[in-house]
């Protein structure tokens, strides 16, 4: 019996409540509230979105909606889903890093060639062959963290790396060390300077290009020199033609309909969105995970004896069975509940709908947010503290309530793949090493890109077999 088998929570451990931003008034300018987001999207909520169901205000002339209910949720990500597409800021935004001709931005038709093209490369048992990549680019890091155990270590860095890794090897079949430091810049520069919307990126109609769009044409020429770089060294590897990695798969994949392949450019779009939104994500969460864990010891130790007892069965750390490893994945289901990394869903009306008896017209805005969603007060018992239990021994959430990799048709493709990733990580680390924070300051959230942190608080990792 496992150990998330053997007992539910002891009622006597307090819940840890990790601390978050303050919340603003409820009644804030449009001029206040701007500036509130440009700092974090977070800063622009006040306490009203977690109490009702649905909010509706208007921005820049138009309306906007902001949905807490599961069922109205449900009629845009699902009943009517093809009504409601990216917004205008999301595409300026987005395009220069992860392109027009993948399957996140597309739309229509070629959106539902690329979903059926790419659904087998994620299908579980094709994530199942990628599996030994996950493993050695996790025991490399732990080899790397072992070094320096009981030294100060910025576990925000570290997990971006591990991820960047395994994206890279399970991607490429090969390491990436040589292009991560590059890879990163690029991630940074883009984060830091181009990805958050300026007013006249907000103003402008999306076929008028921004002052910021003439840098972020600068940025993407760069960018996909890059990545089509990284796909000629791939193509540069002998291939015994079995599906090695996923760049294999998406080479080799075909539309059920249609047998066509993608072209160059879909491809390096699909390439350029695995890895960044792939290892970008996969960090955070683990990142969260490790700092809400050191916060709440005795969960970390039971976790870390899940994890030994799995591993002991298995023989060895990299034959350990995923799905065995119930309470690893309750902590990580809990983490994603309290630190979505895709934070925010912005839809934009195609034409005229009807939302929970509301009225929407074209190009309305509607907002979903995991962020809000996961702290509602109506859907979440004690919304704000960290109890991985709930997902253990209660009842599931409704299936609109908690979002982290949205849902519908658009529903992260890649969530099977991200979620197996992360439950093998957290579970080596943890058993492997204890992970105690040395920063006393609060680390708060904040919305830029992902769900990060304010700062990058200093940890110390002690090995467990000493």
């Amino acid at each position: 019996m496992s150990i998330a088998e053997a007992h539910d929570r002891p009622p006597s451990r307090p819940l840890l409540i990790p601390p978050t931003p303050a919340r603003p008034p409820n009644a804030m300018s449009t001029l206040r509230r701007v500036a509130a987001v440009r700092r974090s999207t977070f800063d622009g909520w006040g306490p009203l979105v977690y109490e009702k169901d649905i909010i509706k205000g208007t921005f820049l002339g138009r309306s906007n909606f902001i949905l807490n209910a599961p069922d109205a949720i449900r009629h845009v990500l699902i009943d009517n889903y093809e009504n409601y597409t990216r917004t205008p800021i999301g595409l300026r935004v987005l395009r220069p890093i992860i392109g027009s001709e993948g399957l996140f931005l597309s739309e229509g038709r070629p959106w539902k060639y690329q979903r059926r093209t790419l659904a087998p490369a994620f299908s579980p048992r094709a994530v199942s062959t990628l599996v030994p990549h996950m493993h050695t680019a996790i025991t490399e890091a732990i080899d790397a963290l072992g070094r320096d155990a009981g030294q100060p270590v910025d576990l925000r860095e570290a997990m971006q790396w591990l991820a960047l890794d395994i994206a890279g090897r399970t991607m490429f079949s090969f390491s990436i060390d040589k292009y991560g430091p590059e890879l990163r810049a690029f991630v940074i520069e883009y984060a830091r300077e181009l990805a958050q919307p300026q007013p006249l990126d907000l103003l402008l109609p999306l076929s008028w290009p921004s002052p910021r769009d003439f840098k972020r044409r600068r940025f993407r020429k760069r960018w996909i020199a890059f990545v089509n770089h990284l796909i000629a060294e791939r193509r540069a590897k002998p291939s015994d033609g079995a599906p090695r990695d996923l760049f294999n798969l998406m080479v080799t994949a075909r539309d059920p309909e249609t047998g066509a392949a993608f072209n160059e450019a879909q491809l390096a779009d699909q390439v350029a969105t695995m890895i960044i939104a792939g290892h970008e994500t996969t960090a955070t969460a683990l990142f969260w995970t490790l700092y809400l864990l050191a916060l709440d010891r005795p969960t970390q130790d039971e976790l870390a004896a899940e994890a030994s007892s799995e591993i002991q069965r298995a023989g060895s750390p990299d034959a350990i069975e995923v799905e065995r490893l119930k309470l690893t994945r309750s902590v990580l289901d809990e983490a994603l509940r309290l630190y979505p990394p895709a934070f925010l869903i912005a839809r934009s009306a195609a034409a005229p709908d009807v939302i929970a008896g509301r009225d929407v017209k074209p190009k309305d805005i509607i907002l979903i947010s995991p962020w809000i969603l996961h702290r509602h007060e109506k859907l979440w018992r004690e919304p704000n503290a960290f109890d991985p239990y709930r997902f253990l021994t209660g009842p599931p959430p409704d299936r609109f309530a908690y979002l982290p990799f949205g849902a519908g048709p658009r529903v992260c493709i890649g969530a099977h793949f991200a979620l197996v990733e992360a439950t093998l990580a957290l579970a080596r680390l943890i058993q492997k090493f204890k992970v105690e924070l040395r920063s006393t300051e609060p680390v708060l959230p904040i919305g830029i890109v992902v769900t990060q942190p304010d700062h990058a608080p200093v940890f110390a990792l002690t090995r467990r077999d000493g």
